[in-house]
């Protein structure tokens, strides 16, 4: 598991993300097809298909519904999701942009109006695991930016959904919720059925189908990002402790057997602890054998030089989470480009932010750090530019105007200048 950073190994690591597309491509095309033509009808048959979910009763849960869950769930983790819903606002309150408004000559007055989009919908997965968490991360964005109507889509197991997640749902300020996931729950929400609204985003993370499915409707529907499996880089020096980089590591290997997890250090002695110290906790996590097939793919200890090398490696990385396990983090975060979430110091494992800290667990996977971000308040925000000209300003870039427009041979735009003045 200790390699360099040219290893053939670190290559697969980058590269896990291409592994998907065309096997699973043209299954997701034919249930959009069907979803769009068909609707409520496609969206049954395939809940019956891949959920085993028979949808002949209603599949809405409506607000009521979710108060109630949230009333009944069990008070421990009811005020955990209280704390964790006050942190995540807080946070994303601190993102909101204001409309602006600036004067320019002879009366000219720019700007920029921010409104929020109405319509949003969620996905949150629950195959595997069951997710409040994500819910929160999801919705409470949306309802700082005053998105006006919120909606949700989750897989129900044997027709239900867990009453923390619709706990988590309520609080997020969700309007109702559809039992129902996959391509189809994606299909439904970007074109619209008898039973389910026709959103403008669609944001939430999810399996390979859903993946494919957000990317085939982006432009007829705006998405946030396009999830991958979840990965976490860890940059070490020997002042760290290698059972607190094992346990992190473990921490995202334990998601699914593509998740990746990666410890870059320039001490070899913190290497050959952390691989020790893998092989032990190993033994101890219920879920083993996914954590186990995730580290022999998708793990690795890369040995560097030096630490500007290990931010050059993670770059290269771009990771969704990246710890910086060292004596000065503060200095090495701004040698590092490329991460969702960074996350300095010996005390701030991955998990805090996953649940608690505030800042979005919604983050890029598979490289795309180097140009997306977590998802926040902005991105249920648009942007309308504000443009007011008086007849003197127009009469003074007149010439200009006619004169690109004539030179793009789009005479009608020059008149429409010329007749004004």
């Amino acid at each position: 598991m200790i390699i360099d950073k040219n290893s053939d190994k670190l290559n697969k690591i980058l590269n896990r993300g291409e592994l998907f597309d065309e096997k699973y491509l043209s299954v997701v095309m034919d249930i959009l097809k069907d979803v769009r033509i068909n609707g409520d009808k496609a969206v049954k048959s395939y809940t019956k298909k891949f959920d085993n979910h028979d949808l002949n009763e209603s599949y809405v849960i409506g607000v009521d519904e979710l108060k109630s869950s949230f009333d009944k769930l069990e008070s421990g983790l009811k005020d955990s999701l209280i704390k964790a819903e006050k942190s995540i606002r807080f946070y994303h309150e601190k993102q909101m942009e204001k409309t602006w408004l600036i004067n320019g000559n002879n009366g000219i007055v720019l700007g920029q109006k921010i409104s929020p989009v109405e319509n949003v919908g969620i996905y949150v997965p629950g195959g595997k695991a069951v997710y409040p968490s994500s819910v929160l991360m999801n919705s409470v964005p949306a309802n700082v930016a005053g998105v006006e109507n919120i909606v949700m889509s989750t897989p129900a197991a044997y027709g239900k959904v867990q009453e923390s997640v619709l706990a988590a749902a309520y609080l997020g300020g969700v309007k109702k919720v559809y039992k129902i996931g996959g391509a189809q729950a994606v299909a439904a929400m970007a074109y619209g059925t008898e039973t389910v609204e026709k959103v403008d985003k669609i944001v939430g993370p999810g399996n390979i189908f859903v993946a494919l499915a957000k990317k085939l409707v982006f432009g007829f529907v705006d998405i946030d990002m396009i999830a991958g499996p979840s990965e976490i880089t860890i940059i070490a020096d020997e002042s760290a402790n290698p059972q607190f980089i094992a346990a992190d590591m473990l921490s995202q290997a334990e998601h699914d057997e593509m998740a990746s997890s990666v410890l870059i250090t320039y001490s070899k002695k913190l290497a050959e602890s952390v691989n020790a110290e893998l092989k032990k906790q190993l033994e101890e996590l219920p879920r083993k054998d996914i954590a186990e097939a995730s580290l022999k793919d998708f793990g690795a200890i890369v040995l560097v030089e030096n630490l500007e090398e290990a931010a050059e490696v993670s770059d290269r990385i771009a990771p969704e989470h990246l710890e910086l396990c060292v004596a000065n983090p503060y200095e090495l975060m701004f040698k590092v480009r490329n991460a969702g979430a960074i996350f300095l110091g010996h005390y701030t494992p991955e998990a805090v932010g996953d649940y608690i800290a505030g800042p979005n667990h919604t983050l890029p996977t598979g490289g795309s750090a180097r140009f997306f971000s977590p998802l926040g308040a902005y991105d249920f925000l648009k942007r309308s530019s504000i443009v007011n000209f008086t007849k003197d300003a127009l009469r003074e870039c007149a010439e200009d105007v006619m004169g690109i427009a004539n030179s793009e041979e789009l005479t009608a735009h020059a008149k429409s200048v010329k007749i004004r003045i």
